[in-house]
């Protein structure tokens, strides 16, 4: 079984992701860090595209958990963000914002 490297991607040295976990209370804590935990051990059962390179991680829990991600190669995944079902439109619209600058900024850095 493969470790993946999961980290969360910074935007001017703030994590969205970390913004958003840290509002969830302990239960949904707790869901969200088996998942993570589930991403790290390379099971990737509840995954989804989300579109233009973004993957959605789904909890089922409470409203609907969500976990956004984009995959570098087949050893990290970036953390972009978080939501639930109710928020989902603008979670992903979001995720794929940070996205698209992680990669442009990757390129940047070559």
């Amino acid at each position: 079984m493969a470790n993946i490297k999961v980290v969360e991607y910074l935007q001017n040295g703030v994590s969205a992701f970390e913004k958003w976990f840290d509002s969830l209370d302990a239960q949904a804590a707790s869901k969200v860090a088996t998942a993570l935990y589930r991403l790290e051990r390379d099971n990737f059962s509840n995954v989804k595209s989300a579109g233009q390179g973004v993957s959605e991680y789904k909890i089922d829990f409470g409203p609907g958990y969500r976990i956004y991600f984009g995959r570098e190669g087949n050893t990290l995944v970036i953390l972009l963000g978080g939501g639930s079902k109710k928020t989902q439109s603008r979670d992903v619209r979001n995720a794929q914002s940070l996205w698209a600058e992680y990669k442009t900024e990757k390129k940047r850095k070559r």
